[in-house]
């Protein structure tokens, strides 16, 4: 794996996080988060995410890495100044926490990592009740 590292005024953060009710989720994991991300490129350097990477904790100590290529299909280019927004979800079985990183390379091929800021995915106190 190449190396990679980070680079002063390319971060990411999280905007905002979601609990969804209604969405048809599975038996294993029937708690829908989405989240809302902004990824900045306040750098000279114009940068390409290329991956990302997820690991999830729930409260029970379990663990659960999720990655992948680009961003929703996507290979995002950031030039100087730019802002990437997006959201998207996690599914998971308790309240859990979750952090990550995007994958990135500039024009010049440096490898580089943006962390993702923790946040935790608190499952509400009436989640599993059902209406009637």
């Amino acid at each position: 794996m190449p190396d990679y590292h980070e680079l002063a005024g390319l971060d990411a953060s999280v905007d905002r996080v979601e609990h969804t009710r209604d969405a048809q989720n599975s038996a294993g994991r029937p708690h829908r988060f989405v989240y809302h991300i902004t990824i900045r490129n306040d750098t000279l350097r114009v940068v390409t995410i290329s991956g990302r990477k997820w690991l999830i904790v729930n409260e029970q100590g379990q663990r659960l890495m999720i990655e992948g290529d680009g961003l929703l299909g996507q290979f995002p280019r950031l030039t100087p100044g730019d802002r990437f927004r997006y959201n998207s979800y996690h599914l998971v079985n308790t309240t859990s926490v979750a952090e990550g990183v995007y994958f990135a390379r500039d024009e010049d091929g440096q490898n580089l990592l943006i962390r993702i800021p923790s946040f935790k995915l608190v499952v509400p106190a009436d989640a599993d009740v059902q209406p009637r």
